[in-house]
């Protein structure tokens, strides 16, 4: 069985999460997770994520309704990252952007790639 102590974190007791979409494969979003909000994402099936800034859990969409909702948790070789395969409503990012990653930098500019949802 899965343990969720068994996982690497840093000093702060937090291992970082990548969101990706189960089905477009886009990677949506990073954010932390401690021990206990893994456990809790595993056994709810809702994706919660540990605020660094609001020191609190944070159940992904509890506020917006743009939930993610766990397809599958990877665990890295070196057990220090995690990946969620999530089905997610609406947009990922607090911008209202479906991803996080909306700026690219290409010949050597940030150019925005994404604009918010409407």
């Amino acid at each position: 069985m899965f343990d969720p102590a068994s996982l690497k974190y840093d000093a702060h007791g937090l291992v970082p999460v990548v969101a990706q979409d189960h089905a477009s494969h886009e990677v949506l979003m990073v954010a932390w997770m401690n021990a206990e909000a893994v456990a809790r994402t595993v056994a709810t099936g809702k994706v919660t994520y540990w605020s660094r800034s609001r020191q609190a859990f944070w159940v992904k969409g509890e506020s917006s309704g743009h939930v993610q909702k766990l397809v599958e948790l990877r665990v890295d070789c070196d057990r220090d990252c995690l990946l969620v395969l999530v089905d997610q409503t609406g947009p990922a990012c607090h911008t209202n952007r479906r991803s996080c990653f909306y700026t690219a930098v290409r010949d050597g500019a940030e150019v925005v790639i994404m604009e918010p949802s409407e």
